[in-house]
């Protein structure tokens, strides 16, 4: 049985004042909830304080991106290393704004997965279509090509610990988001996918669905077989949407 996962992604949202604000609601809203595991991911400059508030409660701490060197002469990148000692968990590899606007690539997106375990924090790792891939019938070649990029060297082991966000590009921020059916299937084949390659890790591998998630579409969504939580956009940044996300994913 996996265990259900619900992440934050704030994005490039909320100073330092207002992610205190935020958090303190947050651990007061979802206090004793053990059955879902939650993790949020705020800005890279807000990670640490984040932590401090966090670290005694049930939430965990996500990154938004990283590098794959250990140091160096990388202006305005962040090490696995500097991640790891500021209390982050999980890391989000590879999602489709990180490919659209700072031309991220499969290759790198690899190389990311493969420095998060070295450092042992546990990859979310992004992928999905455009509208006019899915259209054209072309999105099953979309997410085959990132999967088997992504996770190209890594051992059972790896495979099965980390995590897979399925977020079709089109429903991300748009407000529009697949129908639950649409996303199962999707992430059904994400599976054999990994199947094909990493035999029984496969289906002890977590696969969220990201994309105009909110509270009135998280029960349908998991209630599929396949879905194991979500990556949360827009909808994380407010207490009582994410708390009421996270409920919904329990029933």
């Amino acid at each position: 049985m996996r265990k259900p996962f619900i992440a934050g992604n704030w994005k490039m949202n909320k100073t330092l004042s207002e992610a205190e604000i935020l958090v303190t609601e947050l651990k007061e809203e979802l206090a004793g909830i053990t059955e879902v595991e939650i993790a949020i991911c705020p800005p890279a400059v807000n990670l640490t304080r984040v932590y401090d508030l966090i670290k005694e409660s049930n939430i965990k701490l996500g990154a938004q991106n990283m590098y794959w060197e250990e140091k160096g002469a990388f202006t305005g990148e962040l090490s696995g290393a500097m991640l790891k000692e500021a209390g982050v968990s999980y890391v989000i590899i590879g999602h489709s704004e990180r490919r659209e606007y700072f031309a991220e690539t499969d290759e790198g997106v690899n190389r990311k997965v493969r420095a998060a375990f070295n450092y042992g924090l546990t990859p979310i790792v992004c992928v999905g279509e455009t509208l006019k891939e899915r259209e054209e019938g072309k999105t099953n070649d979309k997410v085959r090509g990132q999967v088997k990029a992504a996770l190209a060297g890594l051992d059972t082991g790896q495979v099965a610990e980390l995590v897979i966000a399925y977020e079709p590009i089109w429903a991300i921020g748009t407000g529009r988001s697949a129908t639950a059916g649409d996303a199962n299937q999707v992430i059904g084949y994400i599976r054999d996918l990994v199947r094909e390659d990493f035999g029984a890790a496969a289906d002890k591998m977590r696969i969220q669905y990201g994309g105009s998630v909110k509270p009135d579409n998280i029960e349908e969504l998991m209630a599929e077989e396949e879905i194991d939580g979500a990556l949360v956009g827009g909808a994380s940044l407010k207490a009582n949407s994410f708390a009421e996300i996270v409920r919904g994913a329990m029933k």
